[in-house]
């Protein structure tokens, strides 16, 4: 392996362009729109247009991190997708983003672990580089979780929205750049956020689809307890094992699930010290692209600077977990 330092050159993003209000989505659920407010702190969400697809956020914000990074889409070696909405079973998202980027040297696949999938992609894209200098890698999430909702669920319809958000990893200088990542699985508690139909376990059918098996489920409850029963000790496990205290942490980019979870989730983590850097109540959970939505608002607004420690916070479906630390690069 390669020790040239390696990190994130350029990110971007993209929101779809249909503001939906917590209004419009109350009248749809069935509930006051106070009661979204108070449960999530979501006060929006975007919707992706009919003839918008996962690939083509994905492209847009791909698109802008190639831009910001001043690197051509040819020079693209390894170009990842996490998404658990993609166009369709196959081929790969990845592929439909290659051919719109014209990034025909790039190696494509995409990865699905839901909400710390973006984690997950840049560690793959670490290694990969690593083992090959000079290399780059194109990083996306994305979803189109309006297209899976069951209006007459509250536990969900109130939460979910669409994005994309990417990053473009490569060569940094020394000093800057990834210090390591931490990766996590629980198999045991898959179901607590699923998609039960459309696979090879229950194909597609008139019977599944008049079940509902298309949707998106989540137990709530379940969920929130998962996370704040694992997700403190494995960042006190990563912190032990990378010797960097979480008390030195500058910045937390978190997965955007709920606002009120969220709150709680950082003291119990014990990153109060961070600034956490939020965008669910203007996007609401966007599952895949939260963290590279979120790090690129960060980003964009000058946030930032060269040098800060900033901790990347996925867990979801899965159920998984995944963290990442980094010394940020301002490169331009």
């Amino acid at each position: 392996m390669s020790r040239q330092s390696i990190g994130i050159l350029g990110t971007g993003s993209y929101l779809p362009k249909e503001e939906v209000g917590n209004a419009e989505v109350a009248a749809r659920v069935g509930v006051p729109t106070e009661w979204i407010e108070n449960k999530t702190q979501i006060l929006g969400r975007r919707y992706a247009a009919p003839d918008e697809a996962t690939s083509d956020l994905a492209t847009r914000a791909a698109a802008g991190a190639l831009e910001q990074a001043g690197t051509a889409a040819e020079r693209i070696d390894y170009l990842i997708v996490s998404t658990s909405t993609p166009d369709s079973p196959q081929p790969p998202t990845a592929y439909h983003v290659q051919r719109a980027l014209d990034a025909h040297a790039a190696a494509c696949f995409d990865i699905n672990v839901v909400c710390s999938g973006f984690v997950y992609g840049l560690a793959l894209a670490r290694s990969l580089v690593a083992q090959r200098p000079g290399s780059h890698a194109l990083v996306v999430g994305a979803d189109v979780y309006s297209r899976i909702l069951d209006f007459s669920d509250r536990r969900t319809a109130v939460l979910l929205g669409d994005g994309a958000g990417a990053a473009v990893v490569g060569p940094v200088p020394e000093g800057r750049g990834f210090i390591d990542f931490e990766l996590g699985s629980r198999g045991d508690a898959h179901r607590l956020i699923r998609v039960e139909a459309g696979g090879s376990r229950l194909p597609a059918s008139a019977e599944t689809i008049a079940e509902g098996g298309h949707y998106f489920r989540m137990e709530g409850r379940g969920v929130r307890d998962f996370v704040m029963d694992n997700f403190p000790p494995f960042l006190r496990k990563f912190s032990d094992r990378t010797g960097v205290a979480i008390d030195r942490i500058q910045h937390f980019v978190p997965h955007q699930p709920n606002g009120v979870m969220l709150s709680e989730l950082v003291t119990r983590a014990g990153l109060a010290g961070a600034h956490t850097h939020r965008t669910l109540e203007r996007y609401g959970n966007t599952g895949s692209a939260s963290i590279p939505v979120t790090l690129d608002e960060a980003n964009r607004a000058g946030r930032l600077k060269d040098g800060d420690l900033v901790l990347l916070g996925g867990f979801g479906g899965g159920m998984s977990l995944g963290v990442g630390l980094m010394h940020w690069a301002v490169t331009a």
